[in-house]
């Protein structure tokens, strides 16, 4: 029994990561997931309560495989490349991501799982202005813009794909793009966080 609870909750969760990133909260109905999910939408009212609250958990699990992914050991910053190109890759193999966190800020409401996310935040922070001490990240500019800034240059290629073609005349799918883009990602991560040359 507890199993297929567990799978009855995993495929609205799926069903509802579809939904909303297609049509954010409020253009999202529960009837939608339920019918994508195959599944009685009393079940969803059963097991979320709600849809925003459904949206909530959607979101913070997304942020935790993410997490999981890109420092799976856990944050260093030796290399701020690597870290700003896994970050691109994972947008990659899930761009609903981008969209999901872009929802998130549109609805008038505080952030999902603030407290949990403001923490883990801090500790990526934390991490940054640590390599900044140690000399291997540039102590000039600010540790959570700089983070900011970082994520911010590997997610947009996936929140506004349309302003990427734009500016760079290729697709993501022409044959090398993504490859290209994740160079630039990592190189221009580093040139960022580059200590200034001692001349």
């Amino acid at each position: 029994m507890a199993r297929n609870v567990e799978e009855t909750q995993a495929r609205l969760r799926a069903a509802a990561y579809v939904e909303f990133a297609e049509h954010g909260v409020d253009g999202t109905t529960v009837t939608r997931i339920a019918n994508r999910a195959g599944i009685n939408k009393e079940r969803l009212y059963a097991y979320f309560g709600d849809k925003d609250a459904l949206f909530d958990e959607v979101l913070t699990e997304a942020l935790e495989e993410l997490s999981q992914a890109v420092a799976p050991e856990g944050l260093r910053f030796e290399d701020l490349g690597e870290f700003a190109g896994r970050t691109f890759d994972y947008y990659g193999e899930h761009p609903e991501l981008a969209r999901l966190l872009q929802w998130e800020g549109l609805r008038n409401a505080p952030p999902v799982s603030e407290e949990t996310r403001r923490t883990h935040y801090d500790v990526k922070v934390a991490a940054t202005a640590q390599a900044q001490r140690d000399g291997i990240i540039d102590g000039e500019i600010d540790a959570g813009h700089l983070m900011f800034m970082v994520i911010g240059l590997a997610a947009w290629w996936f929140a506004v794909p349309q302003m990427a073609t734009l500016l760079t005349g290729q697709d993501a799918d022409s044959p090398g793009e993504q490859a290209r883009r994740r160079a630039f990602v990592v190189e221009a991560a580093q040139r960022l966080a580059a200590p200034p040359s001692a001349d």
